[in-house]
């Protein structure tokens, strides 16, 4: 029994023996390979880019119709929504008073003319001084001029267009008094020929591109702004490019705003008076170097890139962007043209760090 267990003790005991001569005499366990991730070669660029404000358009003429008499409506010759030309009868206001008054007043004329042409020869003769007939050619005049002001006003009891366009809300009916007083007009006449968009830019925005310009050699001028592009509101690009056409410099102490407008031309009658977008316009970027989003990772605030060096070391810097596209980074200060950018994986990466360069196509 003891002979037994002897021999069991002394197999186990070369067990353990080659189990612990094989650790201690593997080779130490292989290093990770570093990471094979994309690079690029960094190259400065010119780029556009597009900012986009949202805007309110409007016809190139919106004329609110009123009225210059008082009168209730007797007519309405017009639809709402109906296209009018320049001139074309919209409203008759009832004039029966006026006509009552106009004929008065043309019998005070008759009058005054019989009178005048009474005194006239008893002047002549020397009868009576001049002075009489001075008098009755005064009351003439005066008689004239009362008629003449009534016809006026009958006659802007026709209430016409003063413009082409397409006729808004009428809120009034047939039977409706109104005058000059009134505080909504009859209806508006919109023309739509031609639209205007106006949209704003905050005090920063605006110093922006103030810089921006500066930076070029230029100076904000109307006369050579690029043309502008607008966004309707089912988002859609409107097929008529645009230019802006009013800049206000003078900042909106409420708002802290200025306030802008584009025109379009609307051959078509596509845009509305009164309907919304974006405008979209350019900016044009000069030797700047354009990123993906996916080479930076955010670093206590501040975006970070990985720069590789001959050696596949990856060294992290800092870098100013000074505009985006959707899905890349425009980069004005922290990067040199010629170094090797990593493009991928960086959120995983430490400065010192070896990787697989791989070349992006």
């Amino acid at each position: 029994m003891k002979k037994l267990s002897l021999i069991i003790l002394l197999a186990a005991g070369t067990l353990l023996s080659s189990c612990f001569g094989t650790t201690s005499a593997s080779p130490q366990a292989a290093a990770a390979p570093p990471p094979s991730l994309k690079v690029a070669t960094l190259n400065k660029q010119d780029m556009t880019t597009y900012d986009l404000y949202s805007t309110t358009i409007e016809g190139k003429q919106n004329v609110e119709i009123r009225p210059k008499v008082s009168g209730f409506i007797q007519e309405i010759y017009v639809e709402e929504g109906q296209k009018v030309k320049k001139g074309q009868l919209l409203f008759k206001l009832e004039t029966e008073t006026l006509s009552q008054d106009a004929n008065a007043a043309k019998a005070a004329v008759n009058a005054a003319q019989v009178e005048v042409d009474k005194l006239k020869p008893l002047v002549d003769k020397e009868i009576i001084s001049n002075v009489q007939l001075e008098t009755a050619k005064a009351q003439l005049e005066q008689a004239k001029s009362g008629y003449e002001s009534i016809s006026a006003n009958i006659a802007y009891s026709r209430i016409t267009s003063p413009v082409d366009g397409y006729i808004g809300e009428i809120p009034f009916k047939v039977g409706t008094l109104v005058s000059n007083t009134t505080t909504m007009p009859l209806t508006t006449v919109s023309d739509i020929s031609e639209v205007r968009a106006y949209f704003s830019l905050n005090e920063k925005e605006l110093l922006e591109i103030k810089k921006r310009v500066a930076k070029e050699g230029r100076t904000i001028d109307i006369t050579k702004a690029p043309e502008v592009e607008l966004i309707m509101v089912n988002g859609e690009t409107y097929d008529q490019k645009g230019k802006i056409a009013m800049v206000n410099n003078l900042i909106n102490t409420t708002t802290g705003s200025v306030a802008l407008r584009a025109d379009f031309n609307n051959p078509n009658l596509l845009l509305s008076s009164g309907s919304t977008g974006e405008i979209k316009i350019p900016a044009e970027r000069k030797d700047i170097f354009v990123i993906p989003m996916t080479a930076t990772v955010d670093l206590q605030g501040n975006k970070m890139v990985y720069i590789m060096s001959e050696d596949s070391t990856v060294t992290s810097k800092p870098i100013t962007i000074v505009d985006q596209t959707q899905n890349e980074y425009l980069v004005e200060e922290g990067l040199e043209e010629g170094t090797t950018l990593v493009v991928e994986g960086v959120s995983k990466l430490k400065s010192g760090q070896k990787i697989s360069p791989i070349t992006k196509s």
